[in-house]
């Protein structure tokens, strides 16, 4: 009970309230924007909160995580352009409804059950993570690596156009890790003579080239599309007896975004879709999904929002990040000084309780913000590209050389901003690149740990059934995807 209450009281202090609602403000206004995204704010957040504590450090941006998932809904149900890719599925009846003029009804929809789904993911990660932690605390280097290598294979399920080119994207990453000084042999490795390398590649420019720059690019070619705008001139909250009859489809939505949200790498795009999916599968009007059904709506906002929560565990108690945002943080944890995973949780449960806190209260925000700037957020939609995205530049230059003071940073910001729209554009995602990136240097130096334990013998890690398990798991991730591509062809094949 003295850590909750501990927890809690750390962000009781004016300075953490202003800093955390600030978060909550900053991540609906950016995924309410077509083309932001709160992986991307968190980038460009991140060298900024260096002067902070760590604690309302990380309290803002897990709030300004939770509050871009939900933000991307406006724009989604607005103008049908998803400010955030959990959000695509919301657009599908969304936009329908507000079209027929009840945009209000709809935002009041979403923003519940974002609501609902985001604090019934929280009850869960305030249970699983301790526990999941109190287990992780038997794992020694071997076990390290095989749930790293784990996570690493889970990159093939992730959105994108094509699984391999999800796990190249990866593999991309994990060789940028390896840059720098080796910890066990003292070797430097690609470094090219640039002192400021022997560290290695530092996560914040690589971040925020990748998704600032990156989608700026992107964004380029778009600076004049023109798109047809809905106001919403309030935001009207279901009734009791509609909130009663959408119950079942809340809950379930919620528990299928805490589960996907908890697998490392799969997110909360992947949740709002099967929440979606599910939401149709479960209902008695499937002829009304894409007309503006209530369903379409609840279902994929409660699934993906419960996702943020779900994806927070893994990341704190195990160090393997549920999603890219969750990446970010997992960098900005580490920048901080912390070593996530069951030592955190067990040597600052306080800290545990205050992202719990700082997320209870940014979905609990979404209701006053809903409902007093509807007719605010339904304008910032209409903030010119041109104006924009010169601004996100701005930043993206200022925050790559703040990290450390070094130029080289702003070059790798700018290669990697290069890199992430070349990616963009082929299909090539920038997420797991960043897990890659994030994993890489657990998975070497875990494996280095192992041979030395074992004297280079690698077979002898085998004997520990957990390995075991876990590299089962990693066989059966890396198969399934082309499995179920090969299964898809025989049968277009045989209806051909």
């Amino acid at each position: 009970m003295d850590p909750i209450i501990q927890g809690f009281s750390l962000l009781l202090e004016l300075d953490n309230i202003i800093l955390i609602t600030l978060g909550v403000l900053i991540g609906v206004m950016v995924g309410a924007l077509p083309g932001l995204s709160s992986p991307m704010a968190i980038a460009l957040l991140t060298p900024f909160t260096l002067s902070l504590e760590p604690i309302p450090a990380i309290a803002m941006m897990a709030a300004l995580y939770c509050a871009g998932t939900f933000g991307g809904s406006i724009t989604a149900i607005l103008i049908n352009a998803p400010g955030a890719p959990p959000s695509v599925a919301t657009a599908l009846d969304g936009y329908p409804m507000a079209k027929r003029g009840e945009a209000g009804r709809a935002l009041g929809l979403a923003t519940v059950s974002s609501v609902c789904g985001g604090i019934i993911s929280l009850l869960v990660f305030i249970v699983a993570a301790p526990t999941l932690a109190a287990i992780a605390l038997e794992f020694r280097p071997p076990e390290y690596f095989a749930l790293a290598v784990f996570a690493l294979s889970m990159l093939a399920a992730m959105t994108g156009k094509s699984s391999l080119r999800n796990l190249i994207s990866g593999a991309v990453g994990v060789l940028l890790a390896t840059v720098g000084i080796h910890l066990t042999t003292g070797v430097e490795r690609f470094t090219f003579d640039v002192p400021e390398l022997d560290e290695g590649i530092h996560f914040v420019p690589v971040l925020i080239g990748l998704f600032a720059m990156g989608e700026l690019l992107s964004q380029s070619s778009t600076l004049n599309k023109v798109v047809e705008q809905i106001q919403a001139k309030t935001m009207k909250l279901p009734t009791w007896a509609e909130l009663k009859s959408l119950r079942n489809c809340i809950l379930r939505s919620s528990g299928i975004g805490t589960f996907i949200g908890i697998l490392p790498a799969e997110g909360s795009t992947v949740a709002a879709i099967v929440g979606y999916n599910e939401a149709k599968r479960f209902s008695s009007k499937k002829e009304e999904f894409g007309t503006g059904t209530p369903e379409g709506i609840v279902g994929p906002e409660a699934a993906n929002n419960a996702a943020a929560g779900g994806a927070m565990v893994p990341t704190l108690a195990l160090g393997i990040p549920g999603s890219g945002s969750t990446a970010l943080i997992l960098a900005a944890l580490i920048m901080h000084g912390f070593r996530p995973g069951p030592y955190l949780l067990n040597e600052t449960p306080e800290f545990l309780y205050a992202i719990f806190g700082a997320m209870l209260f940014a979905n609990l925000a979404f209701l006053a913000i809903g409902l007093a700037g509807a007719k605010f957020f339904s304008l910032v939609t209409l903030v010119p590209k041109q104006l924009l995205w010169p601004a996100v530049f701005t930043f993206a230059v200022i925050g790559a050389y703040s990290s450390s003071s070094s130029f080289v940073d702003v070059y790798v910001m700018l290669i990697a901003g290069l890199i992430g729209f070349f990616m963009n554009r082929h299909g090539f995602g920038a997420a797991p690149l960043v897990m890659g990136l994030i994993l890489g240097k657990l998975v070497e130096e875990s494996f280095s740990q192992s041979m030395i334990i074992y004297d280079n013998n690698f077979l002898a890690l085998m004997e520990s059934p957990i390995v075991l398990f876990f590299f089962a798991l990693t066989l059966v991730n890396l198969s399934t995807p082309f499995w179920t591509g090969f299964k898809n062809r025989k049968k277009q094949n045989a209806a051909a």
